[in-house]
């Protein structure tokens, strides 16, 4: 093996180089593909409030949607969790359609009415535009992991305009409990820019304010633990009621098409039955309204549970979105009961049921930093984790690995969704008596 006599500085350049090149052009990709997503959900948002009529067709919209899933996107249909599991196995390079698939259907989803949310659009178009330069770039299995996940970075920070926390997410979403930190670099490069991407396309992103936060005192740390405790129990209702709605849908309606349609027409007639349209679509004015007034503790559950019937049936979004919803409605109707804010613990909510339900906590603090500044970084600091850990070991990703544990045991690299098959077997071992 030669050695090189030069400085490891010089040596680094062309890798540098090359991934800087790499992550410039997955941001233009990543961040051009958000820019038109978000247009278009503006538009759809906007046609839908004015033309209430068609949530009728919700099940139409879900039954359609879920038929060209079913003939041409068996493939994608996985979605942020086939992105992390060719990043942890690689195979194949993720087919172009991800990308026009994911954001048609979440427009669709979003026209007639579905409570889901953007993230996940986002993130799949990145993630699957990045790959597409595996082939060019000659990109080695062990290095297509940085591309997708550089795409994944660019996703999350040009769709909600955080560069820093969309690339800490796209570090710490993979694994619970550990980061590729070789991909740091292209992770960063691609989240920055894209965001820029966006801007320069005229992205206008939705600003919060958490008000005056509340000077650090041995009972506003308290009741940020206790919120924090709520926040991430919250959480994992969240994750389990998704994906156990999956489950059970998949297993009593075997024709997928049916799931959506089925799921709309629930929702379309639960809109009907409450009169608004609050709970529909991504819910910003909602998310807005928690940090100005009181709100009643019912949008919080609301949103849970029409997110949970348009994602477990089949509907295409993100989880992210209603999330932030949830958590901001929560707090805000805690806010009473702990003496707080309700701006301040609004914004603890918006980032700490993020943070419990996919298991980021690092990623949701830097964002509440870069959306209400850092005076609330210790509220958000603490919230977000205990979130996390009270979550448990679930999340919104059912392909996210544990690498190290929260604080028990568990087995390296098991997957999330085999997390409570694994506790079965672990429960049954231990009953059984010794020679059995």
């Amino acid at each position: 093996m030669k050695h090189s006599n030069k400085p490891e500085q010089i040596n680094l350049l062309p890798y540098m180089g090359k991934w800087l090149l790499i992550a410039v052009i997955v941001a233009i990709l990543s961040g051009t593909a958000s820019a038109c997503f978000l247009f278009s959900l503006d538009y759809a948002t906007s046609w839908r409030v004015s033309h209430a009529w068609i949530i009728c067709l919700l099940p139409v919209a879900g039954f359609a949607v879920g038929w060209v899933y079913l003939h041409f996107g068996k493939q994608v249909e996985a979605g942020n969790n086939l992105l992390i599991d060719e990043i942890h196995s690689p195979k194949q390079v993720i087919p172009l359609r991800m990308a026009p698939l994911v954001l048609i259907s979440t427009v669709i989803s979003h026209l007639f009415g579905a409570s889901v949310g953007r993230e996940g659009t986002a993130v799949q178009m990145g993630g699957g535009l990045a790959d597409q330069l595996t082939p060019i770039f000659r990109m080695p299995a062990h290095k297509r992991g940085l591309l997708i996940m550089a795409g994944i970075s660019a996703g999350f920070s040009s769709v909600f305009g955080t560069p820093l926390a969309g690339a800490i997410f796209g570090l710490e979403v993979l694994a619970i409990g550990r980061m590729r930190y070789e991909a740091i670099l292209p992770c960063f490069v691609a989240a920055v820019v894209a965001d820029q991407i966006g801007l320069l396309w005229g992205v206008h992103h939705t600003h919060y304010s958490a008000g005056l936060v509340p000077a650090i005192t041995a009972w506003t740390l308290l009741a940020t633990l206790i919120a924090g405790i709520l926040f991430g129990l919250v959480g994992m209702l969240f994750a389990h009621a998704t994906h156990g709605l999956s489950a059970f849908m998949k297993k009593r309606v075997t024709y997928a098409p049916l799931r959506p349609f089925l799921g709309g027409i629930v929702v379309a007639v639960a809109i009907w039955l409450a009169g608004t349209q609050r709970y529909t679509g991504l819910g910003i004015p909602v998310i807005v309204e928690s940090f100005q007034h009181p709100l009643a503790w019912t949008d919080s559950v609301g949103k849970l549970l029409f997110t949970v019937t348009s994602l477990g049936t089949g509907f295409k979004g993100g989880e992210v979105t209603p999330l932030f919803y949830i958590g901001a409605t929560l707090g805000n109707a805690l806010a009473p009961l702990l003496q707080m804010p309700f701006a301040t613990l609004a914004a603890l909510g918006f980032v700490a049921v993020f943070a419990g339900a996919a298991n980021t906590p690092i990623a949701s603090t830097v964002m509440a930093l870069e959306l209400f500044g850092p005076q609330i970084g210790p509220y958000a600091a603490l919230a977000c984790v205990i979130s996390y850990l009270f979550s448990g070991h679930t999340g919104i990703y059912w392909a996210q690995r544990t690498a190290y544990s929260k604080y028990r045991h568990v087995p390296e690299s098991l997957k999330l969704g085999k997390f409570t098959s694994y506790r079965k077997q672990k429960l049954k071992d231990t009953r059984q008596k010794p020679g059995e």
